[in-house]
């Protein structure tokens, strides 16, 4: 499982005018079954996912199609790690050692 750190490096006019894209690119991940959650920082200077998978070229290779990347209006930041305890909500993505 990935936690995918978002953090804006561009003003908020020009995230804002990337949003749409952004969330139309999110909604492909999320029906594919990449992300299981997302949503915005609080302030508001960027965000974080939750991507399920094993293969950390892959999601390097996914980031690098968000439109925020494409357009160079945000950074992420990639931390993979072992979801072995979970809520029964989310058993299926437990993961063994």
């Amino acid at each position: 499982m990935f936690v995918l750190d978002l953090s804006y490096t561009a003003p908020m006019h020009r995230v804002d005018a990337l949003l749409e894209d952004h969330v139309a690119w999110l909604d492909v991940q999320y029906a594919a079954g990449v992300f299981i959650a997302s949503g915005r920082k609080n302030p508001r200077e960027g965000g974080v996912i939750l991507a399920v998978g094993d293969d950390r070229a892959a999601v390097e290779r996914l980031v690098a199609s968000d439109p925020f990347v494409v357009h160079g209006v945000c950074a992420y930041r990639i931390t993979e790690f072992l979801a072995t305890k979970t809520s029964d909500a989310l058993a299926p993505y437990r993961q063994q050692v």
